[in-house]
């Protein structure tokens, strides 16, 4: 589970990057699950577009495809998501360290409704 500072670096992190992937409407299916999968083996932080069209609650797509890549929602703001999955053997972004005891800061207010 991602600590609100860690969330905080990702968004920034993310900031310039452009969406890798879009949910159109077909909707999540296995060749688009594969497509994140892929692109968060490359890339460890991802942007995702949930298209008008794909006739999807944002956040229940952002969780479903969340669980299906084993990855962690980020942020999930306008029709855009944001996930993030480490490199399992060498993991190129670096964290800030969670302190011991530290609640999780849900700081997900100036994500949009």
């Amino acid at each position: 589970m991602l600590t609100g500072k860690q969330r905080r670096h990702l968004r920034a992190l993310a900031h310039p990057m452009k969406p890798i992937v879009q949910v159109g409407k077909g909707g999540i299916d296995d060749g688009l699950v594969a497509a994140v999968d892929q692109a968060l083996a490359d890339h460890e932080l991802v942007k995702i577009k949930v298209g008008d069209g794909a006739g999807l609650d944002r956040h229940a797509a952002a969780a479903e495809l969340a669980t299906r890549t084993r990855s962690e929602v980020a942020q999930v703001l306008g029709y855009t998501v944001l996930l993030y999955r480490p490199d399992p053997e060498e993991p190129t972004i670096k964290l800030p360290a969670a302190r011991p005891n530290e609640p999780d800061e849900s700081d997900d207010a100036d994500d949009e409704g």
